[in-house]
């Protein structure tokens, strides 16, 4: 080494080399040099507009160029020395369009393209029972359908079920098609009784981000009103397994029964058979009786027992009244021994006076 020659370490030389590559990196990657980064801004970066709608999107740099523009099928715009540039379509109609924003700059050309999106709410929204009319029977399945016509983008579309106000079914589509579609969805219910008279109805939803429509469009369907027949149900709190009659005591007994279509009812006795809700039973009325509840769904039995009790209210009356008569002649006898002794303590047995010798004379 020539005197007065100066060197660096190796370590400080490498930790010096690798500085400089930080510094131009983080120069390049600011000032948009970057081999990877084609410097221009899309305002907005996306956009949602509705079918036959108006869209402005502005394209700008932060570099010098030599030219930029916009390269579109529909609202082309043409290359420019400016920093800025826009793309404006007053009402839109392609489907599928891909626009995009050109610049040539560092002896080369890029791009960036701009999503699109162009939504069109359901012409239509219906419900419908699919295979079948009328009431439903109680416990069978059934196949509700929900039609949605003339919608975009399917993707984007979600079908709600509804019963009443409660969400019982969702149908989502992963369709990719951009143009109008018809979609359908089907739901499976198992009606009871209790939804006799129900309402379902369905709803279209497109949910299309936060750079669309808020909340998100909707579009639901007519109610669809259910009739549910079910077998009938006998109340059996007003007619008990047994009922108990007295002698010389008829008993009216009721059999009443819930169903749809509304049952008829009737009794079956011995051989019998007696349309009526009500029945008067008495001792000789048979043991066993049946309840018959019937419609066009099916037939439901109550089995009810006469069971014949002693009427034993005559004779705890008689002794009832024997016991008072029994008490009464007690009560008077007493009474009377109590009154002649006090009649006989009150008599005078003493002389009599007399007054100026008058009684004596007399006597």
């Amino acid at each position: 080494m020539k005197k007065g020659a100066f060197s660096l370490p190796t370590s400080f030389r490498i930790f010096y080399m690798w500085l400089i590559g930080c510094c131009f990196l983080y120069f390049s990657l600011v000032t948009g040099t970057h081999a990877d980064e084609c410097p221009v801004q899309l305002n907005p970066q996306s956009v949602v507009v509705k079918y036959g709608g108006s869209v402005s999107v502005n394209c700008s740099t932060y570099v010098p160029h030599k030219g930029m523009g916009w390269e579109s099928s529909e609202g082309g715009v043409p290359m420019t020395r400016d920093s800025l540039t826009t793309w404006r379509v007053s009402e839109l109609r392609e489907w599928g369009i891909e626009p995009m924003c050109f610049i040539n700059y560092n002896k080369e050309q890029c791009t960036v393209n701009l999503p699109v999106t162009i939504y069109k709410t359901p012409d239509s929204v219906s419900i419908s029972t699919v295979n079948h009319n009328g009431p439903m029977m109680e416990g069978n399945q059934y196949e509700l359908q929900c039609d949605v016509l003339n919608v975009a983008p399917v993707q984007n579309l979600t079908v709600n079920w509804y019963k009443g106000k409660t969400l019982v079914d969702q149908t989502i589509f992963t369709d990719t098609i951009k143009t109008p579609v018809n979609k359908t969805s089907k739901l499976l219910i198992r009606p009871d009784r209790a939804d006799d008279g129900a309402q379902y109805w369905c709803e279209a939803k497109l949910e299309l981000g936060e750079e669309g429509p808020q909340p998100p469009l909707t579009a639901p369907s007519d109610a669809l009103s259910i009739t549910v027949y079910f077998k009938p149900i006998i109340n059996e709190t007003k007619l008990p397994s047994i009922v108990p009659v007295f002698r010389g005591y008829p008993v009216v007994i009721v059999c009443e029964a819930e169903g749809k279509p509304e049952p008829t009812i009737s009794w079956s006795v011995n051989t019998n058979n007696i349309v009526s809700e009500t029945l008067t039973i008495t001792e000789s009325t048979p043991e066993d009786l049946f309840c018959i509840a019937n419609n066009s769904v099916g037939i439901t039995t109550r089995r009810v027992k006469v069971s014949i009790q002693e009427n034993y209210v005559p004779i705890i009356v008689g002794i009832i009244v024997a016991v008072v008569l029994v008490i009464a002649v007690i009560f008077v006898y007493i009474y009377c021994i109590n009154y002649k002794k006090n009649r006989m303590g009150h008599y005078n047995l003493r002389k009599p006076r007399t007054h100026n010798g008058l009684l004596a004379q007399s006597l």
